[in-house]
């Protein structure tokens, strides 16, 4: 019997690696593309033919004609959000409603998830997380306390599995004094979502992805986020709501450990992290300007500036570590294309003066120490092969490699999907 394979692409820094590209531009040799955590808090960007769409909750397999897309058991959906997002891909010609999965054991994000998420982040005062106030986190608590709302629950007496726990929330919300909200029109769109939701298979995922290996598909497994916004192994308490490491995928989509073959980690050739929380690489000066603006760094949901920072290699080998990585794919090279020098986080000096290649529980406080490398002062846009490449971001990605201990398989030098370097 020839049985698929299962391979997983994580980020690896902060989020906003560049996800949605590399899945598009990996999706020819699968036949699934499965989603299995998180919700429409991040947007996947992808560049091709002249236009740029931006995929919240839809895996990225979707421009390729013919696979089968999976929405996984952890994502959180939010149905409204879902509702236009499909409709716009509709709407640019691509097909959904026959091979667009979605697992009946996702839960739901409510209108009052969203009211939920904006008083909680008021009550913390100083200490707030920076969440985009999509409702994900609590959804995700709801889930975790064993009172969710989940996508099969809408096939059957949904009105008053719908009003019980719309009367829960605003029981919480009335005891956090949050009751200055309307969300009238927000809830109709978001019926109007769920009817639309009902168009599609809404199937067991775990048993149909079971299936589909057993019949010799090969499935890709897509994450949102990236590690460092782990709800377990990132940077707490500013993260997500879910396991953003290679073991969520197990998880999200029902998948044993023991199917997972090929581990992709992309990572940009920088680094950047959207909202609050520690970033030790993090640059406050006209470099970090010069990034953000060559990169287009700025959120694809929310339009937030993304905070800009040379590589953190210590981050990097964490990350690597705990999701078992086997080969790199690097990001966003050209936006270095320019500079005279690039650095490298080789190590950081903590509190007590002690020097550490291990990342450590705490980062607030750390100093990173840099190892300075050449620039290569080179347009790579127009590249189509390893072999133009400047001798200085040779010199780039073999100092990387050596010192992440894994290899970088495919280098982006730019947003589409034709700039895109496979090396041998």
């Amino acid at each position: 019997m020839n049985i698929g394979k299962v391979d997983v692409l994580l980020g690896l820094q902060w989020g906003d690696e560049g996800k949605g590209k590399v899945v598009d531009v990996l999706t020819p040799k699968y036949d699934v593309v499965a989603r299995f955590q998180g919700g429409p808090n991040a947007g996947h960007t992808l560049e091709f033919e002249g236009q740029k769409y931006v995929l919240r909750s839809i895996p990225s397999g979707i421009f390729q004609g013919g696979k089968v897309n999976i929405i996984g058991n952890g994502v959180v959906l939010a149905p409204d959000l879902f509702m236009e997002e499909a409709k716009e891909l509709e709407k640019s010609g691509h097909e959904l409603k026959s091979r667009l999965y979605i697992s009946k054991k996702a839960h739901l994000i409510m209108p009052t998830h969203r009211v939920l998420d904006k008083a909680y982040e008021a009550a913390k005062g100083k200490n707030k997380v920076g969440t985009t106030g999509k409702g994900i986190g609590p959804t995700y608590t709801d889930k975790v306390s064993r009172n969710g709302l989940r996508v099969g629950d809408i096939l059957d007496h949904f009105e008053e599995k719908y009003a019980a726990h719309k009367a829960r929330h605003e029981r919480i919300l009335k005891a956090l004094n949050y009751t200055d909200y309307d969300i009238s029109e927000v809830e109709k769109k978001w019926m109007e979502g769920v009817a639309y939701l009902k168009q599609f298979p809404i199937v067991d995922s775990e048993h149909e992805i079971h299936k589909l290996l057993k019949s010799g598909k090969n499935i890709l497994c897509e994450g949102a986020q990236g590690t460092m916004l782990d709800v377990d192994f990132g940077s707490y308490p500013f993260v997500t709501s879910s396991n953003t490491i290679c073991a969520g995928a197990c998880v999200g989509l029902g998948i044993g450990p023991n199917k997972v073959g090929n581990v992709y980690g992309i990572m940009k050739a920088y680094c950047t992290r959207v909202g609050a929380g520690p970033f030790p690489t993090e640059l406050f000066d006209e470099t970090g300007s010069k990034i953000r603006a060559l990169g287009h760094e700025y959120g694809a949901v929310t339009g937030r500036e993304r905070r800009c920072g040379w590589i953190d290699l210590l981050q990097l080998r964490y990350s690597i570590m705990v999701d078992g990585v086997t080969e790199l794919i690097m990001m966003k090279s050209d936006v270095l294309d320019d500079f005279d020098t690039i650095k490298a986080c080789v190590a950081y000096k903590l509190k007590d003066g002690t020097i550490t290649r291990d990342f450590p529980y705490e980062i607030d406080d750390v100093e990173p120490i840099y190892q300075e490398l050449p620039g290569w002062k080179t347009d790579m846009t127009k590249f189509t092969s390893e072999d133009q490449f400047p001798k200085a971001f040779k010199d780039y990605i073999q100092f990387l490699e050596s010192e992440l201990e894994t290899p970088i398989k495919i280098i982006s030098i730019g947003p589409d999907r034709e700039q895109t370097i496979v090396r041998k």
